[in-house]
């Protein structure tokens, strides 16, 4: 399968997963959100977490064994650490993550989302470049 369809497809269930989340049970499907919610439950709300998160897994490990796709450079286990903190902080100070602000809030036309969504994907460009910089 080609990659770009591979992305197009991955897109659309990304957008139908979010839009049935919010259809069904009026959540937004921000991950972070879900996981904190699932970590720390309140009364009878932990059920829909923790099957949407196994099926996030689950589904993602099916389809990368069916589709095979190659294989990321490994990093040093304490930069990964570092950056899944940051990215930690980032949710909580942003009030959401890129899949809740950037999937979910654009598709609200949610003013705050789409502040959010410029941030992080400047800070991603930003970084790419500085990282290609020192490559060279």
């Amino acid at each position: 399968m080609h990659p770009f369809l591979q992305s197009a497809l991955g897109g659309i269930l990304i957008g139908l997963a979010s839009w049935l989340l919010l259809a069904s049970l009026g959540r937004v499907a921000g991950i972070s959100g879900i996981v904190a919610g699932a970590l720390v439950p309140s009364k009878g709300d932990s059920g829909w977490r923790w099957a949407f998160l196994i099926g996030l897994v689950l589904g993602g490990a099916a389809t990368a064994h069916w589709l095979q796709p190659p294989l990321a450079a490994m990093r040093p286990s304490v930069l990964l650490t570092v950056a899944g903190l940051l990215v930690g902080f980032g949710t909580v100070l942003g009030s959401g993550c890129t899949s809740g602000h950037g999937v979910c809030g654009l598709g609200r036309r949610s003013v705050r989302s789409l502040v959010a969504t410029l941030v992080f994907m400047g800070s991603g460009a930003i970084t790419v470049f500085m990282a290609n910089l020192y490559r060279a």
